[in-house]
């Protein structure tokens, strides 16, 4: 008789997650009894009014806010049982963060900005730079591997800050407006390569204000004053060819 497979655990299970704010009455709540499930693979856009707890849910899925309450399992494993170390080997190693504002270190170049989340592997310089460079090839970036960040457009500054994200291979990647400060044409191949990343098997999540971007996603996920008032899954866009500026 054949063995059942294992059951797979999702990537992501929140049980009545909390978050609060502030003390005696003027406390509120940023997150109010959220209940979510992620599978591996899923391409979730988080949409909702300024104000509703979209980023702050995103930084607790990404291990950066663990004052929390209720449940939070990453791949089957409670987040409260980690060790604080533990949580920052995850962060680095598992998850992507792509940021609207980039955060890229002016005084370095784009090849050691990406190369930078490999320090903390323990790779050599060489091994970390090669790793960078194969990294911003892929994002047709790789002529630009000795500008700083400042010489670079809105969109070649995103797409180093996604390289970089990328270069650990993590399996999830965070995305928090990650075409914020980007015009059409920009925000349109940064879209293609996390759709691109997507179809390869990469579970992203995504905050955005922009409803045209929920087009790209497998599920949508509204929220309202710290709560989900709508999940809805649908049939994700089809990749176009990809316009390299």
């Amino acid at each position: 008789m054949a063995m059942a497979a294992p059951k797979i655990p999702p990537v992501i299970a929140l049980t009545d997650l909390r978050k609060r704010f502030g003390l005696g009455d003027a406390e509120h709540s940023v997150i109010d009894g959220i209940n979510l499930t992620i599978k591996k693979g899923e391409f979730i856009a988080i949409m909702g009014p300024s104000g509703c707890g979209k980023t702050t849910l995103l930084n607790i899925l990404g291990l950066l806010d663990s004052d929390i309450e209720g449940g939070y399992e990453l791949n089957g494993v409670s987040v409260s049982s980690m060790s604080r170390r533990r949580q920052a080997r995850i962060r680095s190693q598992q998850i992507g963060f792509v940021f609207q504002s980039f955060n890229l270190i002016p005084r370095l170049s784009v090849i050691e900005n990406v190369a930078l989340p490999l320090t903390y592997k323990g790779l050599g310089k060489v091994r970390r730079l090669e790793r960078a460079s194969d990294m911003l090839r892929t994002f047709h970036l790789g002529e630009r591997e000795y500008y700083r960040p400042h010489q670079l457009s809105g969109g070649q500054t995103q797409r180093v800050a996604i390289a970089r994200a990328l270069v650990n291979e993590p399996s999830i990647i965070l995305a928090d407006e990650p075409t914020g400060n980007l015009d059409s044409q920009a925000s349109h191949i940064i879209m293609e390569e996390l759709s691109d990343l997507h179809t390869r098997g990469n579970t992203i999540i995504m905050v955005t204000h922009n409803p045209r971007l929920t087009t790209y996603a497998s599920r949508v996920i509204t929220m309202i004053d710290g709560t989900i008032q709508k999940d809805t899954k649908k049939r994700a866009k089809k990749t176009h060819k990809k316009v390299v500026t």
